[in-house]
This record gives C-alpha cells, structure tokens and sequence, in this order.
C-alpha cells in the first residue's frame, strides 16, 4: 500500500491493540458486569427458591397432608427439581436480560464516541508507542488522503523524515504525563504534500494498561500563508515609510542642483548649452518623480470631486515611467472617446487603482512587452476602460479567486495578494465595476466601468 509503513515491532495482536476488525481489550463487551450485579442475581434468586418452598409447603399442607412416607420423599424430590429447574431459566433470563441491556448500552456508547470522533473539525489518530494506528477519524481522512481502511492497523505514515526526532520528544514528554498542546509542526499527506498543522498530542490509558497516544491535527496552511502575507506587507510598509523619507530629503539638494545648472546654461553658449539642457531636464524628471512619490505615500483624503480620467491616467503613466523604461515595455494610450471627461472620485485613490492594475500588467509581460489603455463611453452615462497585456495570463482555475485577499499568482516575493482586492474595493466605492478576462500565455484584459460626472446633475442637486 502506498505511502503506509507497516509495523517492524510486535505484532498488534500480541501487544494489545486493535489490530484491523478487531476492537481494542477496553472496549470489549463484559465491562459493564460487576459485584453488584452478582449480588443482586443472588438475593433474587434465594427469593425465587424461599417463594417456590413456601408455595409448595402451602399446597403440601392444604393437600397431602395424609400420605405417606415413600410418597412424601418422591414429593420432595419432584420439588428439589421444580426449584432448580424454576432457578435455572430465572438466573438465565435474568443474566440474558442484563447481558443485552448492557451491550444495548455498550453499542450506545460506541455510537456516541464514534459520531463524536467523526464530527470532529480535527484530524484524530489513535496510536501506540510503536505509532501503530489503531483509531482514524473522517477529518485525519480529508487531511492526508488515507482511508480509515488504509490507515488502521498499520504505521503512522504522515510525518516527515525532518520530524521524527521532534515527535519522539513530544512522545517522551506525553509518557511523563505532560500534555502537548498547540504546536506548530508539519505533517504529509498520501501524495507526499507538507502541510502545516496545529498539533496536540496527549497520553490515553487503556483499560489493558496498554499505553496510547492521542494526536490531533488541524490544518493551518491558510494561516501561515496570511501570516507571511502580513509579514511581507508590514515589509513593504516600511520600505514605502523609507523610500518616502529618502524621497523627502532628495528634494532639497535637487533643487539646489537645478538652480546652479540653471545658471550655468545662462552663460554658456554651444554644446556645453545644449548638454546643460539636457541635464536640466533630467534633474526635472528626477524631482517630478520624487514629487509624485511623495504625493502617492502621503495619507488619502477621502473626497469625491470631479476628476479628469485622461490627465489622471497620463499623471500615473508619467509616475510608472521608470518602471516602463527599464522594462522596456510599449504603452499605449488611447483616451480620444472620452477625452475631457471627468469621473466623480478622490484622487488618490483613483491613482492608486490604476497604478494598481498598470503595474500588474508591467509584472505579467516579459521585456519588450505590449500594454494598451484605451477608454469609452457605454450608454453615455459610464466610461468604460480595458487595461490590456500581453503577459503570462492568469489560469482558469484561478480566476475566481484573483480578488481575495492575500491570494496572488505571483512568484513568493513578488506580491502580496491585496492588489486586486483594493482595486475591487476602491471601485466599489466609486459605484463601478471590474472584470477579467485572461488566457495563459497570451495575456489579460482588465475591464472597468465608472460613472460619468454630470455637472448639470451635479448643479441641480447643489442648488436643490
């Protein structure tokens, strides 16, 4: 069987635990039977006895009171037998009765602990010092793919090489009666996928005296993989606080540089002019820049107002250009349908969902790749806009699942998985809507539809 180790040690019948269709010593029917029980078969049986003498002796003395002796001992033997046989289908009914209200009981109690164990959101194993599997519940089945078939009676096969030795500490710590609980570890499923669980391990005492170990697992992949995506946030936060900082003290001596180029190029003549040209524009790209940058980490305020979509788009396009041109990608920019069109919207936030959606296109493409923006009006009253790659895509599967929280297709490193989210929830602020349509290896269209900015709507209303 796959994946299953089957025990090297004792085997289970020898050692006291359940091998496959067998139960375990302490749960075998019986238990239930004690000094009481006895006690109370006797007293009701001397009962029966002393109820059939005393009738006996009524009837002898009412009826044959004048026999004789031959006939008087044939009569006391017929009652000897009468007795005992009255005793021995009393006794028997009584022990069948106690017998099957017992096992009634017994199999009451298997339901319960067995409904119990299988509705239990963690995976149970039952195992022995020699980790010989001797309970395993639905969720251990969902877990790690073993069947209970599969996994009964045989070794415990989900933890890893790397953590034997740590689950040898954790038993030594049970056997002393220390219970361990809520550890993070990490266990294999039957395909030999890690999985991150949350384990606690406790010590079980059978009624053989047989000693047994009680592990229960639950999944925390999803956990650990929201932790490490705070993690990378919290890194990204503070890379943002620091470049803002950095991006605050460049502005003085950019200033500084600009105004002695300035003066410089005002007597200079020839190419040194034109050369003094050319650096002064590059020092203004460098400030725009950094004013861009601190604008972008400054605290939103969060107020609606007409805001122009073309000059909005070029503003995030000039502020991506660096990004652009190291890529060397192609953008183009087609805003000619609704161009001097405005949209109801904070700012900030407007730029922040299209540097949002710009640049996971710039990290879908390869070099020298192709990304279009183009806009338009659908049934004058919303401004549709498609941001278009060429990139690697985005697979069918996970579409649906490309505007939760912290999910991301991205490399580990490379995003954190709120992009999309926050562009969903920027829209959804702004009463708009946002679509995918993408094939792997062949690109992704993102589709946006806003309201359109009425000013004689807007006028009215002001004046009403």
């Amino acid at each position: 069987m796959e994946g299953i180790r089957k025990p090297s040690a004792e085997p289970a019948g020898k050692s006291g635990v359940a091998t496959r269709g067998r139960q375990p010593a302490w749960s075998e029917p019986g238990a239930r039977t004690g000094p009481w029980f006895w006690l109370t078969l006797t007293l009701s049986s001397t009962t029966v006895v002393s109820i059939v003498f005393l009738v006996w002796e009524l009837i002898e003395d009412s009826y044959f009171r004048n026999l004789d002796y031959r006939t008087l001992h044939y009569l006391y033997i017929t009652r000897g037998i009468a007795s005992s046989l009255l005793l021995a289908f009393w006794a028997a009914w009584y022990v069948l009765r106690e017998r099957k209200a017992s096992e009634l009981q017994l199999h009451q109690s298997r339901e319960h602990y067995r409904g119990l164990l299988e509705a239990s959101p963690g995976a149970v194993a039952l195992y022995d010092g020699n980790l010989v599997i001797t309970e395993w519940n639905a969720a251990a089945e969902r877990l790690y793919g073993f069947t209970k078939a599969e996994a009964l009676g045989c070794r415990l096969a989900t933890v890893p090489p790397e953590k034997e030795p740590e689950l040898r500490d954790f038993l030594d710590r049970a056997r002393q009666g220390h219970a361990v609980l809520d550890v993070e570890t990490r266990r294999r499923s039957k395909s030999g996928e890690a999985l991150d669980v949350q384990l606690s391990l406790l010590p079980f005492h059978g009624v053989s005296d047989q000693n047994y170990f009680l592990e229960v697992t639950n999944d925390i992949r999803e956990r650990v993989r929201l932790r490490q995506a705070l993690l990378q946030l919290e890194k990204l936060t503070t890379m943002g606080e620091m470049a803002a900082g950095t991006a605050h003290h460049l502005n003085t001596p950019l200033a500084s540089m600009l105004l002695r180029v300035q003066m410089m190029r005002a007597g200079a003549r020839g190419d040194v002019a034109a050369e003094l040209e050319h650096l002064e524009a590059s020092i203004q790209f460098c400030q725009q820049f950094v004013r861009r940058l601190l604008d972008f980490s400054r605290r939103p305020q969060s107020s609606k107002q007409a805001e122009s979509l073309s000059n909005t788009l070029e503003s995030v396009v000039r502020f991506l250009s660096p990004q652009l041109h190291a890529k060397r990608a192609r953008l183009s920019l087609d805003l000619s349908a609704t161009n001097g069109d405005a949209v109801l919207a904070d700012r900030s936030q407007l730029e922040a969902l299209f540097i949002i959606l710009v640049s996971n296109s710039l990290d879908a493409i390869s070099s020298d790749g192709n990304i279009s923006i183009r806009s338009w009006h659908i049934g004058g009253e919303r401004i549709a806009i498609e941001i278009a790659d060429d990139g690697c895509g985005i697979h069918t599967e996970d579409l649906p699942r490309v505007f939760q929280p912290f999910f991301s297709t991205k490399p580990v490193g490379k995003g954190t998985g709120l992009g999309l989210a926050l562009a969903r929830s920027i829209l959804q602020e702004h009463d708009g809507l946002i679509r995918l349509d993408s094939t792997p290896q062949k690109g992704t269209r993102v589709h946006i539809e806003l309201p359109c900015w009425d000013k004689e709507s807007s006028d009215r209303k002001g004046r009403a």
